[in-house]
């Protein structure tokens, strides 16, 4: 259990990055930027999906429209348009990569803030999931479970990021318990058994990779 925020501390006057996963299809990396520090708008052949977890992050584009991402915020760029991002408080976010052409959920859109949280509803009694992104190397899920929901013990496919979103659950892992809460962060390894209990309503995302 970790936390991406806490983990990735900004440096004074700097912008740093570590990719912690690269692939031809798909990439994942954390950023942390100084307070008023910028990073040019660029444009690339791929979206990204920027989800922030500390202090303001300002995403613009080269003709001056503008977004304020908060914490818990998201935003998917466009292809070959120009986009940067700028701080006045600092901030921590992560960016997925996503291979062009890749098929995003219709309920998601490019150019709009949104929360990952406010995706899914809750539903008495249920487990609620969404694929915001889902192709042959990379699921993107959020989940919303009910009070006393879970899922039972299994091993994931791939390695596997979990941002807790929204309450509280239990993630039980190769023999251990560890409780998570909204902001907080835990990964898998590859073949890594374990489950998740829903103390009270629970939110989730999982990002997995899914490997041959």
């Amino acid at each position: 259990m970790f936390s991406i925020a806490r983990e990735n501390q900004p440096v004074e006057g700097c912008t740093v990055s570590r990719a912690i996963y690269d692939t031809q299809d798909f990439g994942i990396t954390y950023f942390s930027m100084a307070r008023d520090t910028d990073i040019s708008a660029e444009s690339y052949a791929y979206q990204k999906i920027i989800i922030n977890h500390s202090g303001i992050l300002d995403v613009y584009y080269s003709d001056g429209r503008n977004w304020e991402l908060n914490v818990c915020n998201c935003i998917i760029t466009p292809i070959n348009v120009p986009v940067g991002m700028r701080t006045s408080t600092g901030s921590v976010y992560t960016e997925i990569r996503l291979k062009e052409g890749v098929n995003l959920n219709k309920a998601v859109h490019e150019g709009e803030v949104f929360t990952l949280a406010g995706l899914v509803p809750y539903q008495s009694g249920r487990i609620v999931n969404m694929d915001i992104v889902s192709n042959p190397g990379l699921k993107f899920v959020v989940m919303a479970f009910d009070e006393g929901t879970g899922l039972s013990e299994h091993a994931a496919p791939g390695e596997a990021l979990i941002f807790a979103l929204e309450g509280e659950g239990v993630i039980g892992y190769e023999g251990k318990e560890f409780t998570l809460k909204a902001g907080e962060n835990f990964k898998f390894a590859k073949n890594g058994r374990h489950y998740v209990k829903a103390n009270g309503k629970f939110k989730m995302a999982l990002l997995l990779t899914l490997e041959d």
